[in-house]
C-alpha cells in the first residue's frame, strides 16, 4: 500500500471545490479504497462477496439468506452463489427454521469463525493502515461530512451496511 502524498499534494484551492470537482474526488477514493479492500480480502484467499457475508454473519450472528442479502446489498443471483460458494468450504451451514419452513439460517461453522475472525481481524489493521493518513480530526469531519452527504442523497439513514458502521467493504453497499 502506497500512500505516501504530503499536505501540499493534496490541498487544491478552495475556490476550485466545485460539486463536480468533489463528486470525481470522492469516486476516484472510492474506486481506489475499493480496488485496495478487494486486493486486500483476495490476499486473505476470499473474494469480496463471500467475505461479506461471512463478516455478517461473524457480526450479527445466525441470519437468513434474505437477512444477509439486506445486509450486504448483493443481487440474488450474487447472494446464492456466494452461499454455495462458502458452503462448499465448509465455512457455514444451512439450518430450518420453525418460522418459515421455506426459509433457511445460515450459521458459521466453527472453521468458518475461525476463518473470519482472522481475516476480519487481518482487514481491519489493513484499514486502519490506509485510514493512519489522516489524523482523528480528519476522520471525524469526514465521517461527518460522508454521513451528511450520504443521507442528503439517500433521503434518509446512510447505515445500509452489513454490519452497521464495520468497517467492510466497501463497493456493494
Amino acid at each position: 500500500m502506497h500512500l505516501t502524498l504530503s499536505d501540499k499534494e493534496i490541498v487544491t484551492k478552495p475556490a476550485n471545490l466545485s460539486a463536480p470537482k468533489l463528486w470525481t474526488v470522492l469516486a476516484k477514493c472510492h474506486r481506489a479504497f475499493a480496488n485496495m479492500v478487494e486486493r486486500n480480502i483476495a490476499e486473505l484467499g476470499l473474494c469480496l462477496t463471500d467475505f461479506m457475508v461471512l463478516e455478517a454473519l461473524l457480526n450479527k450472528g445466525t441470519l437468513t439468506i434474505t437477512e444477509i442479502q439486506t445486509k450486504v446489498l448483493l443481487a440474488s443471483g450474487s447472494m446464492t452463489a456466494a452461499i454455495d460458494r462458502v458452503e462448499a468450504r465448509g465455512f457455514v451451514v444451512r439450518k430450518l427454521t420453525s418460522q418459515d419452513r421455506r426459509a433457511r439460517l445460515l450459521e458459521l461453522t466453527p472453521e468458518g469463525r475461525k476463518l473470519i475472525e482472522g481475516a476480519f481481524a487481518e482487514h481491519v489493521r489493513y484499514l486502519e493502515k490506509a485510514m493512519s493518513v489522516l489524523d482523528d480530526k480528519e476522520k471525524k469531519q469526514l465521517y461527518a461530512g460522508l454521513k451528511k452527504l450520504g443521507r442528503a442523497a439517500g433521503g434518509g439513514d446512510n447505515e445500509q451496511t452489513n454490519s452497521g458502521d464495520s468497517p467492510h467493504h466497501g463497493n456493494r453497499r
